[in-house]
């Protein structure tokens, strides 16, 4: 994963894409930041799991940023964030659907014999652990409260 974000970020060098540039480096440093942080506890740095978790809550950070800027009427700013959005999900694997999310919130908590709340951490960290990347967690966390509170 390291290297496919170094490559793209040496393409967009090259091809001196600002936006996709300086995106990428953000990027970096934020795997730098957790690598560096992972050392201190006695690890090697960040696994690929753990990049695809630090891209998806750069996706969430910029989401909740378009929405503000747009609130705001600040659309040069959403545009912009959007446009961050777009690279950083290239890295990401294609997202599940509404509907494929919830088959897979229905197979964990049956497969788990999940009964009621008491149950959604062991459902949450199924999803987490099997999807890892792949889904909107927030979103899979109120499927599961609703299946368990039927």
């Amino acid at each position: 994963m390291r290297d496919k974000i170094n490559a793209a970020l040496k393409e967009a060098i090259k091809a001196q894409d600002k936006r996709r540039m300086s995106t990428l480096r953000l990027i970096s440093a934020a795997i730098k930041d957790r690598d560096i942080a992972a050392r201190g506890q006695g690890k090697d740095g960040v696994s690929d799991a753990e990049i695809l978790d630090i891209l998806a809550k750069m996706v969430k950070q910029r989401r909740e940023s378009v929405k503000t800027y747009e609130e705001a009427g600040r659309l040069e700013l959403a545009q912009q964030e959007q446009e961050e959005i777009e690279i950083i999900e290239s890295f990401l694997p294609k997202q599940l659907s509404e509907d494929e999310m919830r088959q897979a919130v229905a197979e964990v908590v049956e497969t788990l014999g999940c009964e009621g709340l008491k149950d959604m951490g062991r459902a949450m960290g199924a999803l987490k652990e099997r999807y890892a990347g792949r889904m909107d967690f927030s979103k899979a966390s109120a499927m599961v409260r609703e299946l368990l509170n039927k």
